[in-house]
């Protein structure tokens, strides 16, 4: 059997325009991890500027990263992100391993994490909701979305994504008009410099980063989009800026409007903050606007995921099922299996868990994808349609601050660091087993 991961087809029709990919990294980028991060991130830093800068640093090394994949996007324009691009770049167990990881924690727990984020938020505003019920509904309903057309899933995705950019910015507005809150916490008079260079500060920007996976999300739908050579940098590099704008926006608003105390440690940032400064009801409508909008992140991250098994069957005949699509384009086997993972995640993970499991796994592969440049250079030379600004510093910087957040990541949070590692090992037994078949 050819490998066609090897020679870059297209695995799909592309009817994806722009809109629609910078709504999918919008979308991905904005879900849970800026309503839920932040309280962990000053229960760990303390100092309320040090949280501000590893959102800053977040937002700087997810914009090197997506430099970067822009150009590995349209060197090698097939849906599958980095099982595509590490298939090609390095060995197919690399490839192999990356898909394997997309379907455990790249997506199936991220679509956990949302839905129960979502139930939380809707449960401070209709208390005694079954939070796990209504988790799971949500993951059947957006997977059944999905599952019906691509098309429809875009027109979907494009409308509750750009609803959801407006409540982020009417909450922001909103918030410094009615309390515009107190910056002397953020004064460097007490602030250590030395602070953003220790191990906890390390530790705390895998759950920043977390909050800003997602800006590689186009990079798994590069065989739908059209006119990849224009649209999938644009997407990325685009919905990776108007994001960072927003999170840091948003976190100043956060860390000067209500005491620190009041939300150290708190998982429903977003709640609290909106309670504290639009009042009880004001609190209420914020919260419900929270749960309804972490939809649109449900969403995206349902339509993007199945798209890489798909590829994964594709090449692969023991998984070959997973490439099986309905008449509407949609890898129904793909976003079956997905569906039921997520489903089995929201039944046995903490929330916790999920954060610092995927913000490790996922670091790894973004960081060998980023890597996989200085390969891509060597064998095209100066060809291509896009060239990655700042090269090589942008993906060097890149790849630096995220081998010094997963070592520090694995010394301060070993356990979770571990069952990622296990993960790995699982899924490259999985893949010997597969090479026999093949």
């Amino acid at each position: 059997m050819t490998n066609s991961s090897e020679h870059g087809n297209d695995s799909g029709k592309r009817v994806l325009g722009a809109l629609t990919a910078l709504s999918v990294v919008i979308a991905n980028m904005i879900g849970t991890g800026i309503f839920t991060t932040t309280g962990f991130l000053i229960e760990d830093l303390q100092h309320p500027l040090s949280v501000l800068i590893a959102w800053l640093v977040g937002g700087l090394v997810a914009l090197f990263g997506a430099l970067t994949y822009a150009e590995l996007g349209t060197a090698m324009p097939r849906s599958g992100g980095e099982y595509h691009y590490l298939s090609r770049l390095f060995h197919p167990i690399a490839g192999f391993l990356a898909g394997w990881i997309s379907l455990i924690v790249g997506f199936s727990a991220p679509v956990a994490a949302v839905a129960v984020a979502f139930s939380r938020y809707l449960g401070s505003v209709i208390p005694g909701l079954p939070v796990i019920l209504i988790a799971l509904a949500l993951v059947l309903a957006f997977s059944l979305v999905h599952l019906w057309n691509v098309k429809f899933g875009g027109y979907v995705q494009n409308v509750i994504t750009w609803l959801k950019v407006l409540l982020i910015l009417a909450l922001i507005t909103g918030g410094f008009i009615l309390a515009p809150g107190d910056s002397s916490s953020l004064s460097i008079a007490d602030f250590k410099p030395g602070d953003i260079i220790n191990p906890a500060f390390a530790a705390g920007l895998i759950f920043v980063m977390y909050a800003y996976s997602g800006w590689n999300a186009a990079a798994y739908l590069g065989g739908e989009i059209k006119n990849p050579s224009r649209n999938l940098p644009l997407a990325l590099i685009s919905g990776t800026v108007i994001v960072t704008g927003l999170y840091l926006a948003l976190n100043f608003f956060y860390l000067t409007a209500v005491p620190m105390e009041a939300i150290s440690g708190k998982v429903e940032v977003g709640h609290y903050v909106a309670k504290a400064i639009f009042g009880s009801k004001g609190g209420t409508l914020i919260s419900l606007l929270i749960a309804v909008f972490l939809m649109s992140t449900l969403s995206s991250m349902i339509m993007a995921g199945p798209r890489v098994y798909q590829v994964v069957g594709e090449d692969y005949p023991l998984f070959k099922v997973l490439a099986r699509k309905t008449r509407g384009g949609a890898p129904y086997v793909a976003i079956i299996l997905q569906m039921i993972i997520a489903m089995v995640l929201i039944l046995t993970f903490s929330f916790e868990t999920i954060l610092v499991y995927v913000g490790f796994t996922l670091s790894l592969f973004a960081g060998l994808a980023v890597a996989g440049i200085f390969i891509l250079r060597r064998k095209q030379g100066k060809k291509g349609s896009y060239r990655t600004w700042g090269y090589p510093v942008t993906p060097i910087i890149f790849l630096l601050i995220m081998g010094w957040m997963i070592v520090h990541t694995l010394i301060t949070k070993p356990l979770a660091s571990l069952v990622g590692v296990g993960t790995l090992a699982l899924g490259v037994l999985i893949y010997l087993i597969s090479r026999k078949k093949r």
